[in-house]
Parts: structure tokens; C-alpha cells; sequence
């Protein structure tokens, strides 16, 4: 079995990891980092110290009302995605522990796509140059 990085637990849900396959299982957050564990193989888990965690991405929808899914972008080992029942109360509870400016929001797909077309612009002007 898989030792907790926790010392003290504040929330345990029911969430799902997008980590390669999508895998079901516990999220829990706790004094010392942010854990996964997988329901079915308990070689599966995912455990994220506070101290590497980048930032947390939160995907917006409807004006705040629906979160379908955040991530945790860490400084060494990339973004883990997750979705959860309740996300409002888990980013609450992550919001106790990682600054609330290390907290955001993802980009919409206008935005994406806003970006994508002013980039080929300007890539255009700097080839003309």
C-alpha cells in the first residue's frame, strides 16, 4: 500500500484523473500536497507536494457556474487534469494551501482561437520584413 503525503486530511471526493487512459478513483487534499489514488489498482496514484505545484488551472464555463475540469501544472513534471463532483469545494480547499494568484483560469475557445489567427499575422509580417 501506498504511504499518504498527508499528515491531515481537509477533503476526500470521488474524482477522475486524465492522465494518459481516464482512471476513477479518490482525490483527497491534505496539509502536505494534492493526491490521487486509483480505486482499482493501487499502483495508480498520483501525489503532488504543495511545493511543486506551478499553478491551477480551472476551466470556466457559463460565467463560473460549471467547472468541468482543473488542473494542477506542476514546475518539473507537467499539467495533471482532473475532474471531480464537487470542483468549487476542492479548488476551495487547494485555495487554503497555493496562493490565490497562482490560481486561473484557462483560456476559452474564442480565445484560443483568437490567438492562433493574430499569431499567423504576424508571422506573415515578420517573413514580408
Amino acid at each position: 500500500m501506498v504511504e499518504s503525503l498527508n499528515t491531515k486530511v481537509t477533503l476526500v471526493i470521488d474524482g477522475t484523473s486524465f492522465l494518459g487512459l481516464t482512471d476513477y478513483g479518490k482525490i483527497m487534499v491534505g496539509d502536505r500536497g494534492f493526491e490521487f489514488y486509483n480505486h482499482r489498482d493501487a499502483r495508480k496514484f498520483i501525489q503532488i507536494p504543495w511545493e511543486e505545484v506551478e499553478y491551477v488551472v480551472a476551466s470556466v464555463m457559463f460565467k463560473g457556474k460549471w467547472i468541468p475540469r482543473y488542473g494542477i501544472q506542476t514546475k518539473k513534471n507537467g499539467t495533471y487534469t482532473f475532474s471531480s463532483k464537487e470542483p468549487k469545494k476542492v479548488l476551495r480547499e487547494i485555495r487554503q494551501y497555493v496562493d490565490p494568484d497562482k490560481m486561473v483560469h484557462s483560456l476559452s475557445f474564442f480565445q484560443v482561437v483568437q490567438r492562433g489567427v493574430s499569431s499567423m499575422f504576424k508571422k506573415k509580417k515578420q517573413t514580408l520584413k
